[in-house]
């Protein structure tokens, strides 16, 4: 924020840190009055043409009428953001409501020095979403015929533009809710922005290695590695205050030289990646000297900040606004640094020791844990293609390096151990796509989203148990739970091709170790095709060969293990090289478990071809040859490190190929298209909600606990706007009203209280069912008056009688960290006491309707079990895909729950609903571009 107190009503959530087009950095915000001097002096700097195209007319410059006018804004019917690098202001927008009404014309204003960096874009979007936010629909512009710019802006953000050309002035006119081609675009741009953003940190051609005396050693380790690695870029030793700095040892030979220099202003050409790894003290004035520097980007190896429990996350704050401010992203801090393998680059900008080229990408938080990552990938002799690490994750994430992946043509498989995660709706979207393209294999905690490890800023969890979990089983995402288990599943992955099922052949030369392998694969759910627990490859090696042929050839069998027990004199090298040429001729996965050899996962022998590395340095593991593309999973053109997968134990080889058929499986149902129910009436619901919402406290909160329910009216008003009908009750205090009620509704009827606790328990006495006359209504009425009173309740309300069916529960709520969850279950103790639930993040697609209704383990119920018919399927997905984008739509309804909904052999009834709603939360990836706070 600029200096100085904001004014009154000022929208601090509209503040973000922006990617622009070319990677860099910037700051987005409302505009103030003491913005005036910088505004002006934009104005001042542009072109006579910039000038007249956006006025209409050439003026020098603003007086302080226009200043005051375009400064001074309500937030409301005058919003204005403003772009700034530094102190300067590289792009206005804004818009101003016209006069009783929903629309706002809506102008722009960009710095001819920052033309071509996507300002007017982002600007767009930004506004789009403030003005929805303050009930705006429409946004209308006067445009000159030759700003070009300015509408091609407005024709590519995607949304359904009408254009009116009228005294030489374009007029154009567009709704700005989003549509699936705005979010499209803006996903696009937002994709290439920050794939730009980590490209430009993992393929710098200068690095500046900033140490200081107090704590050089990590200075000089990272200097070294620097060197050794062969780096072919410039790399610069730099001091802290002109002390002496990181140790300039001889360069290697072969190794990269580099220059000492006092400070960062010596330096006579641009700094692409400075590496800090001062004492913790100096970080933040060396990021400063950096942005002075025009550096940019940042790794930050210094750590202390989870110590310092007084003052660490407030100087991580001011570290990444200070960076982001100058255009800078930020690795770190307390990252264990950055590795790129590309023979273009070289670069081990890391505390690790040289690392083999390959095709997986790895992404680390911690160091600690990025040190595990590595030893799990060395004893598997698994080269990479990156490894980042980004300590405690104040700027980069795994979400970036993901978009960065997804185009890179030498990563052909991803794996990303997570501590905490910033914004699992972001993630599951991206990792969705991805998925699509390039596997991708998380590990994580049982904790993670619930607590937070130290120096970790993010939100946390209050959804139900299971449900991030089952937001990455939805994104294709390969859950493991451990870095050792990560790189089981990924020496599969970057090697062999996916199965085309799951059958697994087996061939073993013990029939007692066949048979705890065929156990192992049904207990995974794997089917067992084909066993041959006969082979003896030391005393046949040629019969052996001919068998693992044979077997390969069957086209019942989609992925071939091949386990044995100790060979004898026969080298696993050469059992290891005939099944793997087996598998490269049949074109399908093997994989070999050589139980009790004591050999190394990745058979020597077998092991990646190498490449000649650079003179004196590391010999990279060789896979950046033939094949190397950005063509999908599918298509089978992934880039791939050659090799056999070997395991010390058919337990694990049978859990990483059950991972790895299941991400195939998840492949093959995928459908990219969202569900959309017709007879929606979103925009209806959105002015309902929009004037209750006034009614509600302001610090109600949809992602907290203080929120209002709505009345059974508005509650069924907010549904039918989603074409869900609820089944009409009627609450009542006497028993005359309650007969009149029955007589509108048509008997029979049901007796139930209003109290949340006891409505739905028909064992308490606090339902009855099937009242066939006034007489009988009375009656109940007095026996439930009695039950009420023992439990100290009271409320009554009667209701048309439905068909019987299954009882089933549907319950939404927007959560801090997840955003919109939606859950499914079938009614009674399969959801109160087992809590056996299915969950999604919305939107859904077809395929996770249907998934989300299959999820819960009493599901079996739905589809005919013990004499009951089978559901209607197709009304209860019609259902649930309306109730989703209910959710999705509206965050201001905290929780939604329609229970119970019965659903028969036709059709389903909503007997019950109940909506929460608050000022909404504000969602950690909505419809505009920003990079987490």
């Amino acid at each position: 924020m600029a200096n100085g107190a904001p004014t009154p009503g000022y929208p601090q959530h509209w503040e973000a840190d922006v990617v622009l087009r070319d990677g860099g950095t910037a700051h987005l915000r409302p505009i103030l009055p003491q913005d005036a001097p910088a505004l002006q002096a934009m104005h001042m700097a542009q072109s006579q043409a910039s000038i007249y195209l956006r006025f209409f007319t050439y003026k020098s410059q603003l007086s302080e009428r226009e200043l005051a006018r375009f400064t001074e804004v309500d937030h409301v019917d005058r919003v204005a953001f403003i772009i700034t690098i530094g102190d300067e202001i590289i792009g206005v927008g804004r818009y101003d409501r016209l006069e009783d009404s929903d629309d706002a014309e809506v102008a722009f204003n960009i710095s001819d020095h920052h033309q071509g960096r996507g300002i007017g874009s982002i600007l767009l979007e930004h506004l789009a979403a403030a003005a929805r936010e303050k009930g705006i629909r429409t946004f209308v512009a006067e445009v000159l015929p030759e700003n070009r710019k300015m509408l091609t802006v407005f024709a590519d953000a995607g949304y359904e533009v009408q254009r009116h050309f009228d005294s030489g002035v374009v007029e154009v006119s567009f709704d700005i809710d989003p549509t699936d081609r705005s979010r499209a675009v803006m996903e696009a741009r937002e994709h290439r922005a920050e794939a730009q953003s980590v490209a430009g940190l993992l393929s710098p051609r200068t690095v500046a290695v900033i140490g200081s005396p107090a704590d050089r050693h990590r200075a000089d380790d990272l200097l070294a590695h620097l060197r050794a690695g062969g780096f072919t870029g410039t790399v610069y030793a730099v001091a802290v205050d002109g002390a002496p700095g990181p140790a300039d040892a001889a360069a290697e030979d072969g190794g990269t030289s580099t220059t000492t220099v006092a400070s960062l202003a010596e330096i006579d050409e641009t700094v692409d990646l400075a590496v800090i790894a001062t004492a913790y003290d100096d970080v933040l004035s060396t990021v400063r000297a950096c942005a002075a520097a025009g550096v940019r980007g940042l790794l930050v190896a210094t750590g202390g900040y989870a110590d310092d429990v007084a003052h660490g996350q407030d100087r991580q704050h001011e570290l990444v606004r200070v960076a982001r401010a100058h255009g800078m992203r930020v690795i770190g801090p307390a990252s264990l640094g950055v590795v790129n393998t590309d023979p273009a680059v070289r670069l081990n900008a890391s505390g690790l020791p040289p690392v083999d080229r390959g095709v997986l990408g790895v992404f680390t938080q911690s160091a600690a844990l990025g040190v595990l990552m590595d030893s799990a990938a060395r004893r598997r002799r698994l080269g990479a293609s990156h490894v980042v690490s980004t300590g405690n994750r104040a700027d980069v994430s795994g979400n970036d390096l993901m978009q960065f992946w997804e185009d890179d043509p030498r990563t052909g498989v991803v794996g990303l151990y997570l501590e905490s995660i910033g914004n699992p709706r972001k993630f599951s979207r991206i990792a969705r796509r991805l998925a699509r393209s390039k596997p991708v294999i998380v590990a994580k905690s049982d904790t993670m989203g619930l607590q937070l490890p130290p120096g970790h800023v993010a939100r946390t969890s209050q959804a139900p148990a299971g449900a991030l979990d089952a937001m990455m089983r939805q994104s294709g995402v390969i859950r493991v739970r451990t870095s050792e288990k990560l790189m089981e599943v990924a020496q599969l992955l970057v090697s062999q091709p996916l199965p085309a099922g799951g059958s697994l052949g087996v061939v073993a030369n013990s029939l007692a170790l066949g048979d705890v392998v065929a156990d192992a694969a049904r207990e995974e759910g794997l089917h067992l095709a084909r066993m041959h627990a006969d082979v003896r490859p030391d005393v046949d090696p040629a019969a052996f060969a001919e068998t693992v042929r044979t077997v390969l050839a069957d086209d019942a069998v989609h992925l071939l293990l091949v386990t044995l027990l100790p060979l004898g004199d026969v080298p696993v090298e050469t059992c290891a090289r005939i099944v793997a040429d087996a598998g490269a001729a049949a074109g399908k996965p093997v994989a070999a478990v050589f139980t009790g050899t004591g050999t190394s996962p990745w058979t020597e022998g077998v092991a990646p071809t190498r490449d000649p590395g650079p003179a004196g340095g590391p010999e990279p593991t060789g896979s950046a040859s033939a094949g190397e593309g950005a063509a999908g999973v599918g298509a089978d053109a992934t880039p791939r490190q050659s090799g056999l997968p070997c395991f010390v134990g058919p337990g694990a080889a049978i859990r990483a190929v059950a991972a790895v058929v299941g991400y195939r499986t998840w492949l093959d149902r995928q459908d990219a298209d969202l569900v959309e129910p017709p007879g929606l009436r979103t925009k209806e619901a959105a002015g309902l909600l929009a004037g209750w919402l006034r009614d509600v406290d302001a610090g109600a909160s949809s992602g907290g606990a203080e929120l209002t329910t709505l009345d059974p009216v508005r509650t069924a008003a907010l549904l039918d706007c989603y074409g869900i009908a609820l089944l009409p009750s009627t609450p009542f205090t006497t028993p005359d009203e309650a007969v009149a009620a029955a007589d509108a509704l048509g008997w029979p009827v049901v007796l139930k209280t209003t109290d949340e606790n006891l409505r739905h328990r028909l064992d308490l006495g606090s339902v009855q069912l099937n009242i066939p006359d006034a007489a009988a209504l009375r009656s109940e009425i007095a026996q439930m008056t009695a039950v009420l009173d023992a439990h100290g309740a009271s409320g009554m309300e009667v209701q048309a009688m439905a068909p019987t069916g299954q009882g089933c529960v549907l319950r939404g709520l927007e959560d801090p960290l997840l955003g919109p969850v939606v859950s499914f279950g079938l009614a009674g103790d399969a959801v109160n006491l087992l809590d056996d639930w299915g969950h999604r993040a919305p939107p859904l697609t077809a395929t996770d309707v249907a998934d989300l209704i299959r999820a819960p383990r009493a599901a079996r119920k739905l589809f005919g079990h013990q004499g009951q018919a089978a559901v209607d399927l197709a009304a209860l997905e019609d259902l649930v895909a309306r109730f989703a984008v209910l959710k999705d739509e509206h965050p201001e309804a905290g929780v939604i729950e329609l229970n119970p909904v019965l659903a028969a052999a036709t059709g389903l009834t909503v007997l019950s609903a109940r909506i929460r709603i608050g000022n909404p939360a504000q969602r950690t990836d909505s419809a505009r571009r920003a990079l987490r706070s």
